[in-house]
């Protein structure tokens, strides 16, 4: 797996996990805080597409993985 793809299974999962866990009335509610870190991350993958630079990634490729096509 390339880092490009663990950086965009990583985004979903948090994504995922922060809505679950920000929408009142889902049954993991805990704190509608959870939805900054969702706009946290959609922010992220936006400057990424705008300056074809990801943080993620570099740390991604520190840990072994490939380097994205």
């Amino acid at each position: 797996m390339t880092s490009w793809q663990m950086v965009r299974v990583i985004a979903g999962s948090f994504i995922l996990l922060s809505l679950a866990l920000g929408i009142p009335g889902s049954p993991l509610f805990t704190s509608q805080w959870f939805l900054a870190f969702t706009a946290f991350v959609g922010a992220n993958i936006l400057q990424s597409g705008l300056t074809k630079w990801c943080l993620m990634e570099t740390i991604m490729r520190k840990l072994g993985f490939k380097k994205g096509e």
